[in-house]
């Protein structure tokens, strides 16, 4: 709760233009995990395949909450680390990290109406993974990152969506609300990350490289939605190449 509150008074000053920026700092890095998240291995977190309970319900919002509360720090993380870059940068990541921060209070709105909490769960830390990983390259940051795993959101928005509309429960309206808000905007955050990482790479360079030079990262759902991955600036040819290379 005081980051957000922070960041809310940071993000005020910054929009009225009251901040000096300074390029001389050194970028750190922290671990950003909460401290009361069990950390497992991707595969060893059960997911729910059905939403008959309100635990299994409540597990696959808060894997949801987890992403959301990681995308926070991918979009600070960028607009901290990356430096002298125009100001459209700071100002898109930063516009990401308020997105975010509203995803992931709505998604805890809903744990808390189920009687859970963020934390209630196992979690697991592949997008703090990638965030080391590409630490220290623009063009991998926001390849990897924010043009290829956040795209991967997309994908998946679709499926955690006919499990929610599969429940009975009261809440499922709420739910559904939340997830188109995060559609929509998640569209963007990607288009954001398709156009700095066309800024930050060179003419050769090519998106399936790059998944290949970063295959511990599967930056593909199982079934792509293509309508939302063209909106947010994948090529139709793209989509091709990445559904051969992840077959």
């Amino acid at each position: 709760k005081l980051k957000f509150e922070l960041f809310d008074n940071f993000y005020e000053e910054f929009q009225k233009e009251n901040l000096i920026f300074n390029h001389e700092h050194f970028a750190i890095f922290q671990n950003n995990t909460y401290e009361k998240i069990k950390i497992l291995h991707p595969t060893r977190i059960r997911r729910p395949k059905s939403t008959n309970s309100t635990q299994a319900l409540a597990k696959i919002i808060h894997s949801i909450a987890h992403i959301e509360f990681s995308a926070i720090n991918l979009a600070l993380d960028a607009s901290y680390r990356f430096k002298n870059l125009p100001l459209k940068f700071y100002k898109d990541w930063l516009e990401v990290a308020k997105d975010e921060m509203k995803h992931f209070k709505l998604l805890n709105r809903a744990l808390e109406e189920l009687n859970f909490e963020y934390g209630s769960f196992e979690a697991h830390e592949n997008l703090e993974d990638a965030l080391k990983a590409t630490k220290n390259s623009l063009k991998y940051r926001m390849g990897v990152v924010h043009r290829g795993l956040e795209a991967k959101g997309l994908d998946a928005n679709p499926f955690v969506l006919k499990k929610i509309q599969n429940s009975n429960h009261s809440i499922k309206p709420f739910l559904e609300e939340i997830l188109q808000i995060i559609l929509e905007e998640e569209i963007i955050h990607v288009k954001k990350g398709d156009f700095w990482w066309n800024f930050a790479k060179d003419e050769r360079d090519d998106y399936l490289s790059l998944c290949r030079q970063f295959k511990e990262f599967n930056l593909a759902g199982k079934k792509l939605n293509d309508e939302a991955r063209l909106k947010a600036g994948f090529s139709k040819q793209e989509l091709e190449e990445l559904k051969d290379f992840y077959s």
